[in-house]
């Protein structure tokens, strides 16, 4: 997930191949053993909701803003959702300012498909006058610190921000609205956790670190509901995948999305 061509030793690489024959990796995980996860709820203030999820060493933030908009014309009873991912130098030298790159509008792209996919949030509740004004969410997430499995980490930031998001009332009369004071939580109504895999040769491993992605032939994410099911799926690199090894990587995935919701659920009550 690098935006400017780096090599990796080929000494660390071939060290790397060799622990995997091993069943182990460079870090000391097992290969089908995912990092652990630290969430943090409410870490901005001004936003309506905001997260940071630490993945390991890599970090990410994320939050939630919400205002009044105008709906698609194609969904006029439904709120709008947009994510926004940017790879900012700080967490990384091998991210460049500017616009955003290709990595940054994938990833942007799966978290959004991920959470639409699900159907994380009620959109519809977020409808005020039908064809008129709806809420609007914007997702900003921001990589802090890279070491691998961005994707993971922006996914679930994404979605603990909205876990912990607050929305004002608003009362209607006349087609006339007005922003009340109080604040309800955000309709999330279902769990959106993406789950990423590697192929490096012919193994795979869950949760890449970094120099794993420097030498993998492929990725697969698979983003989770609560029942297990995907609902989403984002494959890249230039390897490929064979139908035994996605459906080893479902199996494993659905497992691991259960965990991570069940560690989820624990970190976000101790807030509330």
């Amino acid at each position: 997930m690098a935006k400017s061509e780096e090599i990796i030793p080929v000494i660390k690489k071939r060290t790397i191949e060799a622990l995997l024959e091993k069943g182990t990796r460079i870090d000391g995980r097992k290969l089908d053993e995912y990092r652990e996860i630290s969430v943090k709820f409410n870490v901005i203030e001004k936003a309506e909701g905001s997260a940071i999820v630490n993945i390991g060493n890599t970090m990410v933030i994320a939050g939630v803003k919400c205002v009044l908009g105008m709906p698609f014309s194609d969904t006029p009873d439904e709120g709008v959702l947009i994510v926004n991912t940017e790879l900012i130098p700080l967490a990384s030298p091998t991210f460049e300012p500017g616009p955003p790159g290709e990595d940054d509008i994938e990833i942007a792209r799966v978290v959004d498909r991920g959470l639409r996919s699900t159907k994380a949030v009620d959109l519809r509740k977020l409808c005020i006058i039908q064809g008129r004004r709806v809420w609007a969410l914007y997702i900003d997430i921001y990589a802090l610190n890279h070491d691998g499995n961005l994707m993971d980490a922006s996914g679930l930031a994404a979605y603990c921000a909205l876990l912990c998001a607050k929305i004002s009332k608003v009362s209607t009369e006349n087609e006339s609205i007005k922003i009340l004071e109080e604040k309800e939580p955000l309709p999330v109504q279902h769990q959106a956790i993406p789950v990423t895999f590697a192929k490096i040769g012919d193994k795979i491993v869950v949760d890449p670190c970094y120099e794993e992605e420097l030498i993998m032939d492929a990725r697969l994410t698979l983003s989770f509901n609560e029942e297990g099911q995907i609902c989403a799926i984002q494959k890249g690199g230039r390897g490929v995948f064979t139908l035994d090894e996605i459906m080893y990587c479902a199996e494993l995935g659905r497992k691991i999305s259960q965990d991570i919701a069940e560690s989820i659920k624990r970190q976000l009550e101790n807030i509330q």
